[in-house]
């Protein structure tokens, strides 16, 4: 049943830190949303909520009895994703899941089911979803312009400050804290997005770099099920531009070029993003046809990602959309990104 849509949606905050922090800002700014507390145990999202006039507590289920809100947004860390959305689920209560969705794919799809049984929406956090300029190139991708795709390139190039992984943050250098769960799960889920379905893996990762446990560097051979293959290098100890971060402009924390970092060819044309410059061959429409190009990228493909997504997530809390992306698509993200860690450390290729 829809939700009146004369009030806020009052949405409680489980998780007060970096991530939980920029939503919390996004529903302050939102006029349709309203703070309904916050779920966390550190004296930070204490003071947090006191210097808000928010209600605080430490119990996510005992935190929804009292302030009955109309959706939950989890921002909690990984590992306590999937009893959190269990909770929030059995209470009735709708839910905006930080990615990644869960530990486990099995978990992801244990969480998909209690959604379906109970009839209450998981919309998860991969914010790029909500991208004006990766929405716009699914459309050309989908209006058949490239043909039948055959190949895809993806960069992710980062280069992390050694404060990155310093103090409160040395879990970064362990197992589970490298940037193929932090970073490359992005790209991977703005692959699926553009491209369709992937169905088998093989990569191999390096953590010669920095030395840490965990990787810093990886290559990945993507096999999709429409038969295109990609290949994509993630590394956060280069120095480089390509990467979505320094590319599309939508975070301004970021020093922004007018670089792409993703290449999309089908066997009319190819298309890079975000730059959206699509090529194509002239008469005769093969290599020796001289290359023509055409940028389509427009000024509002700026946007914010997370405000767009927060209002997507008042949408299905009121029961006015179903999510853009449900646990049960998260979790296929989730398995082509695990299948990245398992391939290198079996070395071989994984396919399901």
């Amino acid at each position: 049943m829809a939700m009146e849509t004369s009030k806020p949606v009052r949405l409680l905050m489980a998780g007060a830190g970096l991530m939980g922090q920029a939503h919390i800002d996004r529903i302050q700014r939102e006029p349709d949303a309203q703070l309904a507390g916050i779920v966390d145990v550190t004296p930070e999202a204490a003071a947090k909520a006191a210097q808000l006039g928010v209600p605080f507590g430490g119990d996510l289920g005992e935190m929804i009895e009292q302030t009955q809100p109309d959706g939950v947004v989890i921002a909690l860390p990984n590992q306590a994703h999937y009893e959190a959305g269990m909770i929030a689920l059995h209470a009735g209560v709708a839910v905006l899941m930080e990615k990644p969705v869960c530990d486990t794919v099995e978990q992801a799809l244990d969480l998909a089911r209690a959604s379906e049984e109970h009839g209450v929406a998981v919309l998860v956090g991969h914010h790029r979803r909500h991208s004006l300029t990766l929405g716009r190139a699914r459309e050309i991708i989908a209006s058949g312009r490239l043909g039948t795709l055959t190949a895809v390139n993806a960069m992710c190039w980062l280069l992390k400050p050694a404060a990155y992984f310093e103090g409160r943050n040395q879990w970064r250098r362990q197992t589970g804290g490298g940037p193929v769960l932090i970073n490359l799960i992005h790209a991977i889920d703005d692959l699926r997005n553009l491209c369709g379905e992937i169905g088998s893996v093989q990569a191999m990762t390096s953590n010669a770099a920095r030395g840490f446990d965990v990787e810093d560097t990886a290559g990945v051979v993507l096999g999709f099920a429409n038969g295109a293959i990609g290949t994509v290098t993630l590394s956060d100890a280069a120095a480089g531009p390509w990467s979505w971060e320094l590319t599309s402009g939508e975070n301004r924390g970021y020093p922004r070029t007018e670089e792409s970092c993703y290449f999309v060819a089908g066997t009319r044309g190819a298309l890079s993003v975000p730059r959206l410059e699509f090529w194509q061959h002239g008469a005769g429409g093969d290599w020796w046809s001289p290359l023509q190009n055409e940028r389509r990228r427009e000024p509002e493909t700026e946007a914010d990602p997370l405000a767009r997504q927060l209002r997507h997530f008042i949408d299905v809390a009121r029961g006015k959309a179903h999510p853009v992306l449900d646990a049960r698509g998260a979790a296929e993200t989730l398995r082509a990104t695990l299948a990245v860690l398992r391939s290198a450390a079996e070395g071989r290729r994984i396919a399901w």
